[in-house]
């Protein structure tokens, strides 16, 4: 999230994808935390999600299994503890799997606008359809921490910036498309399932910020609904 500053010339889109970026976290330290020998609350549903033997006890193995997954999306602190922070972030990925092809079931993103980007804040996922027929997505996204929640209700992007760098944290916000104030769909580099989220904006990937930035223009609908886990 951040209000409008520019960095050059504001390009008119971009066409085509490049391969995805690996999704990158906070540097580790020198020293790798280390892995704890305690067992969590929801150590048998981690075990399952990770393809381990759901026995309910914790394992070297284990342990190093569940510390990789917390390194890879910035779950801290990464000690290899199956705790409620690892396990929601997985919960929410079973979820978000569960969705498959068809994001609005329930009717819940308008189909009498046209060309609509859609945010689900309740399984933290987006699409573009154009009427009921699906156009990009569902992918996973990143927004608005407690407190910073991303608002919801029907909004219209109105400015668009392909080199925006936010005056308020002083971050780049690459393929920013504004819908709300200051927020935006933009790409970062963090996982879209590293806690505890963004300061408003939709977070994206750069694979998607870019094909949001290709299939989408100004004036374009926007439809924003749900609300998200502890906020």
């Amino acid at each position: 999230m951040g209000d409008i500053r520019r960095r050059g010339a504001v390009a008119l889109g971009v066409t085509g994808l490049v391969a995805p970026l690996t999704l990158a976290v906070t540097a580790a330290p020198a020293q790798a935390a280390s892995c704890t020998t305690q067992a969590g609350p929801y150590q048998k549903q981690v075990e399952k999600f990770l393809g381990r033997p759901v026995d309910g006890r914790q394992s070297a193995t284990d342990c190093r299994a569940i510390q990789a997954f917390q390194n890879k999306h910035g779950i801290t602190p990464a000690i290899g503890y199956a705790g409620p922070v690892t396990w929601g972030v997985m919960d929410l990925m079973n979820k978000q799997r569960a969705v498959g092809d068809n994001p609005n079931k329930a009717g819940r993103c308008p189909v009498n606008k046209g060309r609509i980007a859609c945010v689900n804040l309740t399984l933290q996922i987006s699409w573009i359809q154009d009427g009921s027929r699906l156009v990009y997505g569902p992918v996973p996204v990143r927004t608005g921490r407690k407190g910073y929640v991303t608002r919801t209700g029907l909004k219209k992007i109105y400015w668009r910036d392909i080199d925006h760098v936010s005056n308020i944290y002083d971050v780049p916000m690459p393929y920013s498309q504004f819908f709300d104030g200051g927020q935006a769909f933009h790409s970062v580099n963090l996982s879209m399932w590293n806690p505890p989220g963004s300061h408003g904006c939709v977070n994206m990937t750069t694979t998607t910020a870019k094909k949001y930035w290709s299939l989408l223009r100004t004036g374009d609908d926007v439809f924003v609904y749900g609300r998200k886990p502890g906020t």
